[in-house]
């Protein structure tokens, strides 16, 4: 069990977040010292109508091993089912699938599963399964694309609510997990809050900067903004106009 984890996630934070694309939010941790935050590998498999937020619930697998991954392994305890079932409502279950493409960590059972009780999205650095069935439920799915053999294959379940790597990038149960059509950014739990509230301020600016660029403005001394540009802005937002 992490001692990352936070006592509680602030609907306002999470509110916030969800006004702020990933490219956006990968540029605020940058600029804080954080350059690993987004998924490599990761996408959407099915277009996202609106972005995600939530807590981390992390899932771990290990590369497979022959008497690790039999089909009598998935009725083992503790299991990924069990796994499954610890997901709660609300939270975005990120899977450490160690990038393996030979076979898939999630398919449309386990996805179903998932759906039913409330989980925010799903998350895995591995292929799915069954991705016809997978894309006529409501849960977001972000993964490395579709294999139709099963995950032991190549992996096997090692364990849950625990320090992950997914995508190249370390996730502790509880980090927050943004997620649209870009892709999934982790931030770290401590930080959400800093990160939301600059991350609102950027995408105010860079609607000041669009509607320049939509004027015929040139990018130079504009994006980044020199002091004439920063002036500018802040007349902009004392209007009223960046509402």
């Amino acid at each position: 069990m992490s001692s990352a984890r936070p006592t509680s996630f602030d609907p306002s934070v999470a509110g916030q977040l969800r006004q702020v694309s990933t490219a956006t939010l990968t540029m605020v941790l940058l600029k804080r010292g954080v350059r690993t935050s987004w998924l490599r590998g990761v996408g959407a498999l099915s277009a996202m109508d609106e972005r995600v937020v939530g807590p981390a619930f992390t899932i771990r697998f290990v590369p497979g091993r022959e008497d690790l991954s039999q089909p009598e392994s998935y009725a083992k305890s503790p299991s990924f089912r069990d796994a499954i079932e610890a997901a709660p409502a609300g939270s975005v279950v990120v899977i450490d699938g160690r990038g393996n493409t030979l076979g898939a960590t999630l398919g449309d059972i386990l996805v179903a599963r998932l759906a039913y009780k409330g989980v925010a999205a799903a998350v895995t650095d591995a292929p799915v399964r069954d991705a016809d069935e997978i894309r006529k439920f409501p849960l977001p799915v972000l993964c490395a694309g579709v294999a139709a053999p099963p995950s032991i294959v190549g992996l096997a379940f090692a364990g849950f609510d625990e320090v992950i790597g997914c995508g190249g990038v370390a996730v502790c149960p509880g980090d927050v997990l943004v997620c649209d059509n870009d892709g999934a950014v982790v931030i770290p739990a401590a930080m959400a809050a800093e990160v939301a509230e600059a991350g609102i301020e950027q995408e105010r600016f860079e609607r000041f900067v669009q509607q320049r660029v939509a004027e015929g403005a040139s990018v130079v001394g504009l994006y980044p903004p020199d002091d004439g540009t920063l002036e500018d802005y802040r007349r902009w937002c004392e209007e009223g106009r960046s509402e």
